[in-house]
Formats: C-alpha cells, sequence, structure tokens
C-alpha cells in the first residue's frame, strides 16, 4: 500500500511516520508512505496558500489551485484517480471498521491536509472522494488525523506487523475494549498481576481475558456495549457472570 499526504509541514509528518512499526514497514517494503508539499505548487513569489474567504469572516481559506496541482501531479504520475480523503471536523468520524474498509479496498490513498479556516469547497468537489474527522473536535491542522489515519490503515497491511492476531484482539477489532495487559514485575507497589495469568493455563487465561474485554466494554462503553450480540454459550455464561458481580457490587 501507499500513501501520499498532501500537506505544510512534510518533514514533521514524514519523521512521525518513520518511525517504530510504520517505519520498519516502509523499510520492508510493505507499505509507502509519501509527503508533498502544498507550497511548490504555488504560482507567487510568497509560496502563498491561502487567502481571505469570500462572503467575509475571520481567518484565511487554503486556495483551490496550489491543492490542485498538487493532487494532479500525484495522480498523473500513478497513472490513474487515486481515491483521495479530506482530514476535516465536518467529515465522517474515523473508526477500526473504516481503517479496515481502507486497507481491504484501496492500494493508494491520497490524504489532504487542510489548515486556517479549511480549504476551498471547490477542490473538495473536484476532487475529495470522502471527507473523515477523528471525532467532535477541531485541530489546529489536518496533519495529526493523517498521521493517526496512516497508522491505522497502514499497520492493518500483511507483514507490517508480525501476526495478523497482533490487531485481532485489539480494541474495537471486533466491538470489544482489549482486556488489561500486564508485564513483569509480578508485584509493583504492592498491586499483583492476577493470578489467572501467571496459572499456564491457556484455556482459562482466554476465557479471563473474554471476560475482562466484555466487562472493560460494558463499564467503559456502553454505546459499543449495546450494538453487540453474544450467541456464544460461553459468552452468555459471562455475561450472567458479569451481571451478578455487578449486581453484588451494587
Amino acid at each position: 500500500m501507499r500513501i501520499d499526504i498532501m500537506t505544510l509541514f512534510p518533514d514533521t509528518v514524514g519523521d512521525m511516520l518513520s518511525e517504530s512499526i510504520i517505519g520498519r514497514g516502509q523499510e520492508r517494503g510493505y507499505i509507502r508512505i509519501e509527503c508533498h508539499q502544498i507550497r511548490d505548487y504555488t504560482t507567487n513569489k510568497q509560496n502563498q496558500v491561502d487567502d481571505y474567504p469570500y462572503g467575509g469572516g475571520r481567518g484565511c481559506v487554503m486556495q483551490a489551485q496550489p491543492l490542485y496541482d498538487c493532487w494532479k501531479h500525484i495522480c498523473d504520475e500513478a497513472g490513474r484517480h487515486i481515491h483521495t480523503i479530506y482530514l476535516s471536523p465536518c467529515g465522517t468520524v474515523f473508526d477500526q471498521a473504516a481503517a479496515r474498509r481502507l486497507q481491504r479496498e484501496y492500494d493508494r490513498l491520497i490524504l489532504v491536509c487542510g489548515h486556517y479556516e479549511g480549504i476551498d469547497q471547490r477542490f473538495i468537489d473536484e476532487c475529495v472522494d470522502e471527507e473523515i474527522s477523528l471525532g467532535d473536535f477541531v485541530l489546529t491542522g489536518g496533519e495529526i488525523a493523517a498521521i493517526a489515519v496512516a497508522d491505522a490503515v497502514c499497520r492493518l497491511v500483511p507483514g507490517v506487523l508480525p501476526d495478523p492476531e497482533c490487531f485481532e484482539e485489539e480494541s474495537h477489532w471486533a466491538g470489544l475494549l482489549e482486556y488489561p495487559q500486564y508485564s513483569r514485575p509480578e508485584v509493583w507497589r504492592d498491586r499483583h498481576v492476577p493470578p489467572v495469568l501467571l496459572s499456564g493455563h491457556h484455556v482459562n487465561i482466554a476465557r479471563w481475558r473474554r471476560k475482562q474485554s466484555i466487562l472493560r466494554t460494558k463499564l467503559r462503553r456502553p454505546d459499543m456495549f449495546g450494538k453487540l450480540t453474544f450467541t456464544d454459550k460461553q459468552d452468555r455464561k459471562i455475561l450472567a457472570e458479569i451481571e451478578q458481580e455487578l449486581g453484588d457490587k451494587e
């Protein structure tokens, strides 16, 4: 998979995505991430990419032409239209299902990072296939969102992580939050690792983890929990235990 990021800060974004797991994924050729400086596509001496908005108002708006010229250069180089995403607080909220969809359906993406008061709507209408938001808040620019989306999508590419189990047991993969994790030492500040994790009994450990995932989701994300359907007999037993334990605490 390849991701091209259109940004005013290519060095910052590129450095961040060259580290750790994503960096190693690039070194091994499983993924490729290229950052493009939008200012390189301006036609004025000041490399100005923004101007005042029509209709008045505070701030400036990124102009359509440099954005288009940068976008067109990427698509022309590829010889085809590339699925283009604008990172915007007006977009659909990004989640794990969206990351899986993008990784599954596309081998190449363009991520557009806005700034100031946003970007000219005409570029969005002409070139953007979808808008994505990280959540119900506003950032100074789209770079943080682009890094998050690129990371979430690229880590799902086969080979980037050593085994699918690395992400299939994580939060949000199957509608549940991940169970608690523990490492050495066995006792830290009088807090002990749960005994079941020291037992070596893999069936009991798997059941404990499943129960903790269900419990954590129920308590922390009732919105997610309400969408779940438990048909497995073992899950229903776990649910009954949880309900009883919570009732006893109350």
